[in-house]
């Protein structure tokens, strides 16, 4: 993928998440005939009878407050336009409702009505199972179908099932209120980077912030540096069997996070630490470095935890690794993040005037605009470049964008491409057994391309 100007780049590189645009009034084109989850033909007038939906999102906790108030509005403005409809809100950590909670409520048929949905492979595999809502025509009924910039990993047999909320990429957040103490710019090369985390060490500060409780987080990090040294595209070949997780450059991968471990370049005591401490080292000045993904940057803004480092916060990328393979500036870029439909909603007229309402008022400039400048998030849809330059503001969206901007390839995060047993196995086992001494980097290999290869035969 070639470098792109600052607007198409925001379309590209945002393979990923975020809002629609509204527009009103039915296509002329024939409605097919009702498929399970799908919307079929145009139903009968809803009755104004009361009705309660249920909405499951993961905006929780005091970070993401600004995402929250933005779900919120939309919620009235269907409860507004929708004759009585009525919403209840379930928020819940969006790791508990993607590994647990919407697991077992799709395996028992009962998910809520609107949800937070992971888009490639969760669904997909929803949607194979025919519990996700065909958003498909009412895409096309709203006018926005082509108005994302992908809808890849929410899309199955050629129809749409999810809407990506918005889009994100992963690098280094530093502080650069002790950057210019040390005369220090971001790192080059990596010699640079890793003498900068040791001389941060030897100052008596945390280099890096830790939390290692939920293992998506430190996996951010080892995802990035495995991309480094194996290459971006390696991670698609696993499930492939083109490539295998006992690639050299991915076992070199784990020895360097390992021996960042071991150099205690991390916050001591990271495998009981959660998410949220992630955050506070960082903002308290406790640690210089946090690997995070972009939607961090809603963090520095007023009213937020860390509004104390506001105009004091930089963005790098991971600098080229010494012997990597392949293109040495991507980064990870995401449009994962979004929601789903339950397919039952289709069986319901009330429930079906409802979703499109949602997402009419969810999916369109203003909300995406709103997302990009209150919360940091970027957009998943096509807009003219002219209007997201001039909607970003703060200087450290103009950085961030910058690096994404210099990255001339990227590559998906991993739990998107391989399948869950295999996410389940790195995530909540291997990581932590590395980072806690438990096991060796090709030990570690060998353990999950054993989960790998079971997880291919499966769907052979």
């Amino acid at each position: 993928m070639l470098k792109k100007k600052f607007g198409s780049m925001m379309s590209l590189l945002l393979a990923v998440s975020l809002t629609l645009a509204g527009c009103g009034g039915s296509s002329n084109t024939e409605t097919p005939a009702a498929e399970p989850g799908t919307s079929g033909e145009t139903p009968p007038a809803a009755s104004t009878e009361p009705f309660e939906m249920t909405l499951r999102h993961t905006q929780v906790g005091a970070d993401k407050e600004r995402r929250l108030a933005i779900l919120q509005d939309v919620v009235k403005k269907v409860e507004e336009e929708v004759e009585g409809a009525s919403f209840t809100l379930d928020g819940v950590d969006s790791d508990v409702n993607r590994k647990e909670k919407l697991r077992g409520e799709m395996a028992a048929g009962n998910p809520p009505d609107i949800f937070d949905l992971f888009g490639s492979p969760d669904a997909k595999v929803y949607a194979k199972e025919g519990m996700l809502l065909n958003l498909t025509p009412i895409l096309e009924e709203l006018g926005i179908k082509d108005k994302f910039s992908s809808l890849e990993p929410f899309t199955y047999e050629g129809n749409v099932y999810g809407l990506p909320v918005g889009g994100s990429g992963e690098g280094f957040f530093y502080n650069k209120e002790y950057y210019e103490s040390k005369g220090w710019q971001p790192p080059a090369t990596f010699a640079e980077f890793e003498q900068q985390l040791a001389d941060i060490k030897a100052d008596g500060k945390v280099p890096l912030a830790g939390a290692s409780k939920a293992g998506w987080v430190p996996l951010m990090l080892t995802n990035h540096l495995w991309s480094r040294y194996a290459g971006s595209d390696i991670t698609n070949k696993f499930v492939t069997g083109e490539a295998a997780w006992t690639d050299p450059g991915v076992v070199k991968a784990f020895a360097k996070h390992q021996e960042w471990v071991d150099k205690e370049y991390f916050k001591k005591g990271e495998l009981g630490f959660e998410y949220a401490e992630y955050t506070t080292q960082f903002t308290s000045g406790e640690a210089i470095l946090m690997y995070d993904g972009t939607w961090k940057s809603s963090v520095f803004k007023e009213g937020q935890s860390g509004e104390g480092l506001i105009g004091k916060v930089g963005f790098f990328n991971l600098p080229p690794v010494d012997g990597g393979v392949g293109d040495q500036t991507s980064l990870m870029r995401d449009v994962n993040n979004g929601y789903g439909f339950a397919a039952s909603v289709a069986d319901d007229p009330q429930k079906l005037a409802a979703v499109k309402s949602f997402i009419k008022n969810m999916f369109n400039e203003e909300m995406q605009i709103r997302g990009l400048v209150e919360d940091g998030v970027l957009p998943a849809m096509k807009f003219d470049e002219a209007v997201l330059t001039e909607s970003i503001t703060d200087d450290l969206m103009k950085e961030i964008v910058a690096v994404l901007n210099a990255s001339a390839t990227s590559f998906p995060a991993f739990d998107s491409l391989v399948q869950a047993d295999v996410t389940t196995e790195i995530s909540n086992i291997q990581i932590q057994k590395l980072i806690g001494g438990q096991t060796t980097p090709e030990q570690m290999a060998e353990d999950l391309q054993k989960v790998q290869e079971e997880a291919n035969a499966a769907v052979e």
